[in-house]
């Protein structure tokens, strides 16, 4: 898998980082533009032009460190445990709640859905049964297209828990590109357009159909890849023949 990080440059990198802080934080709310999501990502700033609550700016300016974490345990294989997915969720919601990285100590509800998220006294047991299945699942899966369900139906099964006070839909969605890169799969960023789909893809539990949704955005997400591989091989053989001519 380090492998495969690898060959992602910098600019790649901070490409999917932009787009799923915009994305992601776009599905629940934050009216943030993707220009300014650049801005607040790559410098730091909010455009003077620019209007945002302080909290809209936290949630995508959080995004920059819960990816750079996630980087890092990747680079060491890590599989996925419960600790990650609290050091994800403390990232994500630095400077925004109070309990930051820890589990809901009381009951909370999705706004209209028609199921019961679990409760606090379960939470933990549910979370390290559902991502101990995971992890023996990808070991057994025979081909991507099991692991790419295991993992999608992961997600599915980790928003119906919702384990934490707020930051469940973030969470969710950054542990699933973990899960994505650490097999081999382009991260499936989903897009605000998508967010009707997605919603009712995860209150369906249609596997299927959130398969379809996932490998026709995947694909689309392996030809950028592939744009970006293509554009920095031509920058290094640009400076190859710069420095061959001086």
């Amino acid at each position: 898998m380090s492998h495969f990080l690898q060959s992602f440059s910098k600019e790649y990198l901070d490409d999917i980082l932009v787009r799923l802080a915009h994305h992601s934080s776009a599905i629940e709310g934050n009216t943030i533009s993707l220009p300014a999501t650049v801005s607040i990502i790559v410098n730091g700033t909010l455009p003077l032009n620019g209007k945002a609550t302080v909290r809209e700016f936290y949630e995508i300016e959080n995004h920059k460190q819960a990816f750079e974490n996630v980087l890092s345990h990747l680079l060491n294989d890590d599989p996925l445990t419960i600790d990650i997915v609290k050091e994800i969720h403390a990232d994500l919601t630095d400077r925004l709640q109070y309990d930051r990285g820890q589990f809901k100590k009381s009951e909370n509800m999705i706004l209209g859905a028609e199921f019961a998220t679990a409760s606090p006294a379960e939470t933990p047991m549910l979370l390290t049964q559902l991502f101990d299945n995971l992890v023996y699942r990808l070991e057994a899966d025979d081909s991507s297209e099991d692991k790419l369900k295991s993992i999608l139906e992961t997600h599915i099964q980790f928003e119906r828990i919702h384990p934490f006070s707020d930051g469940n839909g973030r969470t969710g969605r950054m542990i699933m590109i973990y899960s994505l890169l650490q097999e081999g799969f382009p991260p499936l960023i989903i897009e605000k357009e998508n967010r009707a789909t997605y919603i009712e893809l995860l209150a369906t539990q249609n596997l299927n159909d959130f398969l379809t949704f996932a490998e026709e955005s995947m694909k689309k997400e392996q030809q950028r890849m592939q744009a970006f591989k293509n554009k920095e091989v031509e920058k290094i053989n640009f400076e190859g023949d710069n420095s061959q001519n001086q």
